[in-house]
């Protein structure tokens, strides 16, 4: 019967704390908010939200009411260390009956006079969002309704951030892929271009990209690149192989030098990051084109009236994922008058019912030399169709004129 009631007095106060929905609210306002009724319905002085940050393994106060200091300082907890990061490490509610520096880390807990505190974690499903925890001046205890209450609570505002998290993540993302994906193709003679970027309808925004820039002599730099993972960490880790890869051509002849300087840096500053480049310098006659390819499929090219074929490239490994200092190739291609170099990710060939060798079999025999326009757009209409791209795709097609 203790139960029952206490479960109804659980839920009842958990109904009292959350109030009436505000949706016109951001994410601090909301917990601020919420934290504030927290005060009122426990009886407590202070209640703080601190957020779980995985890279660092540590807690950050995001939102705090009572003690709104541990937010204006930046305070921060390592997890397994004091009473928040003891809650985060055990995944279990802790109370203490006596607040100080043997108990907490965080000095203003102690400073404020607080004597009392009860901390919850903040997980939704098996993942960790961060520590829910409230504090008394007075000596209390904390009843087996209000820790359920709290452990309550601290789910709902778990899920609220993780919802938030997940909207500023592909926000963040989106805003990043724009600002390093070229704006304009570049207008040079000789030369057309047309490109495409397409993010996964399952899987999102990630880490493909293309690009061309000018070098020195009259050169062009032609990159297409596919980092592995997706969302923002994939589109930072992109960011700056795209920035390591342009800094390393100016410096470089060689696209194979290029790509063996990218991957030691990779190796050395991104460690776990894992990318697909192919690196091509066209020379200032628009004759040819000097390629290397770190893991990367092959271009396909294509000659006027004829149906198009793969390159024959060497593929090296990827950036990221070698041990000591392997040799990399490079492909002289021929460039011939009106014909296309299509540069692709494995998002535009494969898919579930398709391999990658199947779909890049197709890609050859569709592609067709013309306009590089008319030529991105009858190779999406083929490879993609009316069914959304499950992995992100990043198409470019350079075109030497007649």
């Amino acid at each position: 019967m203790s139960r029952s009631l206490d479960a109804q007095d659980r839920l009842q106060l958990l109904e009292t704390i959350i109030g009436a929905p505000a949706g016109h609210l951001g994410l601090t306002e909301l917990l601020t908010a919420t934290l504030d009724r927290v005060r009122e319905v426990l009886k407590v002085d202070t209640a703080t939200v601190l957020r779980y940050q995985p890279g660092g393994q540590q807690l950050v106060a995001i939102a705090a009411a009572g003690i709104e200091e541990e937010v204006h300082q930046g305070v921060r907890v390592p997890v397994g260390t004091g009473f928040a990061g003891r809650v985060a490490q055990d995944r279990t509610p802790v109370a203490l009956d006596h607040v100080d520096e043997t108990t907490v880390v965080n000095s203003l807990l102690w400073e404020r006079g607080l004597h009392a505190m009860l901390g919850v974690p903040m997980i939704t499903g098996s993942e960790l969002v961060g520590v829910l925890h409230v504090g008394s001046v007075r000596p209390r205890g904390f009843s087996e309704a209000e820790v359920g209450t709290l452990q309550l609570l601290a789910d709902r505002l778990a899920m609220a951030i993780q919802v938030e998290a997940l909207e500023e993540n592909r926000t963040a993302t989106m805003a990043l892929q724009r600002s390093l994906l070229p704006d304009r193709l570049p207008e040079l003679p000789g030369l057309g271009f047309a490109a495409r970027y397409v993010p996964g309808a399952e899987a999102g925004l990630g880490g493909d990209w293309y690009d061309l820039f000018p070098l020195p002599g009259d050169r062009l730099g032609v990159v297409m690149g596919d980092v592995s993972g997706h969302g923002l960490e994939a589109a930072v880790i992109m960011g700056r192989l795209r920035s390591a890869l342009r800094a390393y051509a100016l410096d470089c002849d060689d696209p194979a030098e290029t790509l063996g300087k990218l991957d030691r840096k990779a190796n050395h500053f991104e460690h776990g990051a894992m990318a697909t480049v192919a690196y091509g310098i066209i020379d200032p006659p628009r004759e040819t084109l000097t390629l290397s390819l770190a893991g990367h499929l092959p271009p396909v090219l294509a000659r006027p009236g004829e149906p198009g074929a793969l390159v024959t490239a060497p593929p090296d490994p990827p950036i990221g994922l070698t041990i000591g200092h392997p040799d990399r190739r490079t492909t002289v291609v021929t460039l011939p008058p009106g014909g296309v170099l299509v540069f692709y990710t494995d998002g535009l060939v494969e898919r579930r019912d398709r391999a990658v060798d199947a779909g890049m079999t197709d890609l050859a025999a569709t592609v067709r030399a013309g306009e590089p326009e008319r030529v991105c757009a009858q190779l999406m209409a083929a490879m993609i169709g009316s069914r959304p791209a499950q992995d992100d795709v990043a198409l470019l097609v350079v075109h030497r004129h007649a």
